[in-house]
């Protein structure tokens, strides 16, 4: 993909068929509820979250695009919303969330990252989905890498990226299954959210680069400020040398300490700006003298560019 304006690389946008698909698992029958994930109207469901209300207005396409215009965002990458749990569903129950995702329709600007059926040994729709031209890449769950064996059993899948030469998004996954009574609405976002992102970087990080050589991985939410823990890493046996210039660092909700605080662990280059939208807002380092206009620059120009493109090959 080629672009010489700012590209938001995270945001989430349900397209009326998502709606619908979710709607439709939310049917009452028997005194039953519906089952996780579904939406009663524009209230959400998850086993591992309290009820979300949602804002009808945060999936309103055009509205969306009309937002993106005054952000002077030229590009943005929107992905299925991973804490639904849809990836790890059995096949029947994801699928039609999955194709509805791939299906739905969206604004000329967007492009979005596939969504895998975790369970479906078979390879070949997720392949397909790969090569089509509104597709950026694969988005996995944090939650199928949380250690190097998943990882493993993940790779087969990480691998139809690599060969596409597509890059991959890391994403949190849904939360735990535990009680929500009394907690705030942001306990999953704090509390599960950046451990799950930590453990898939770490995961990567013991395993990643032996089973796929070439391929690009973006962690979201600067991975949970994994590499921040490196010198603990180091303490406790582990090992933290060259930075990888295939890893890649999104800023979703977090601010001008984190992201500086992390540039100078892997440097300014891994840095992609994300928003996260509607959840959160872009993080604008413009709005910060101290990081600057280059800054501004390599976040939402030119460090998604290197994501996004395959590197040339060497001579």
């Amino acid at each position: 993909m080629h672009t010489r304006g700012t590209v938001d690389c995270h945001q989430h946008l349900w397209p009326d068929a998502l709606v619908d698909a979710l709607r439709r698992r939310g049917g009452r029958s028997g005194g039953r509820r519906g089952r996780a994930p579904y939406l009663d109207g524009w209230t959400l469901h998850l086993d591992g979250e309290p009820p979300y209300d949602v804002d009808p207005a945060a999936h309103d396409l055009e509205l969306r695009a009309k937002q993106d215009l005054a952000d002077g965002v030229e590009v943005t990458l929107v992905s299925l919303s991973s804490p639904l749990g849809v990836e790890h569903l059995h096949p029947d129950e994801a699928r039609p969330l999955v194709d509805a995702w791939h299906t739905g329709g969206l604004a000329a600007h967007h492009r979005r990252w596939a969504a895998p059926v975790l369970a479906d040994p078979d390879l070949g729709d997720l392949a397909a989905t790969l090569a089509r031209a509104d597709v950026v890449g694969l988005q996995v769950p944090a939650t199928a890498l949380a250690d190097p064996a998943a990882l493993e059993r993940l790779a087969p899948r990480l691998a139809l990226a690599e060969d596409a030469g597509l890059p991959v998004m890391v994403h949190p996954g849904p939360a735990p299954v535990t009680t929500t009574d009394g907690l705030p609405g942001w306990w999953p976002a704090l509390a599960s959210y950046p451990a799950q992102q930590a453990a898939a970087w770490f995961a990567w990080h013991v395993a990643g680069r032996a089973l796929l050589p070439d391929l690009r991985i973006c962690f979201v939410a600067l991975a949970g400020l994994a590499p921040l823990h490196h010198e603990r890493l180091v303490a406790r046996g582990g090992t933290f040398g060259a930075v990888d210039p295939g890893v890649f660092y999104e800023t979703s909700s977090y601010a001008a300490r984190a992201v500086d605080a992390t540039a100078r662990v892997v440097g300014v280059d891994p840095l992609v700006l994300g928003s996260d939208a509607p959840y959160a807002e872009a993080f604008d380092p413009r709005n910060d003298p101290g990081l600057g206009e280059a800054f501004a620059h390599a976040l939402g120009v030119a460090n998604p560019h290197r994501l996004l493109t395959p590197a040339p090959p060497e001579r």
